[in-house]
């Protein structure tokens, strides 16, 4: 389960890369796309850190963080999808807030099971 969730969030940031190399090139939207990589980026790698933690708290500390990345991603990609202004892109937007949404959903049920064992 975990090599799948590694993947899944590691594919996460890849495909939220492509969505924003595809925004223009502005200072506003750069400044949401440029935190978006780095929260969509950060969900992949905090997973992959918390596979390797060295206990339960360390694992659940890092899942928490888990969370709170993708939930993050989740937030600026809902926001570029009220100010996108291109309706090829819309699919693409709402298939990855959904992918970050379930991702998240993943994390809590995750520590829910962690903390009640």
């Amino acid at each position: 389960m975990k090599r799948e969730i590694q993947h899944r969030t590691k594919q996460f940031a890849i495909e939220v890369w492509g969505l924003c190399a595809k925004f223009p090139h502005t200072r506003e939207f750069n400044a949401y796309v440029n935190q978006l990589i780095r929260c969509s980026s950060s969900v992949a790698a905090n997973y992959r850190s918390a596979c390797r933690a060295k206990s339960n708290a360390d694992f659940i500390n890092k899942l928490k963080i888990v969370e709170e990345e993708a939930d993050e991603s989740q937030f600026f990609l809902e926001l570029i999808a009220e100010i996108n202004t291109n309706d090829q892109l819309s699919f693409e937007i709402n298939r990855l807030i959904k992918e970050a949404d379930e991702i998240v959903a993943i994390i809590v049920a995750s520590l829910k099971t962690l903390r009640t064992s």
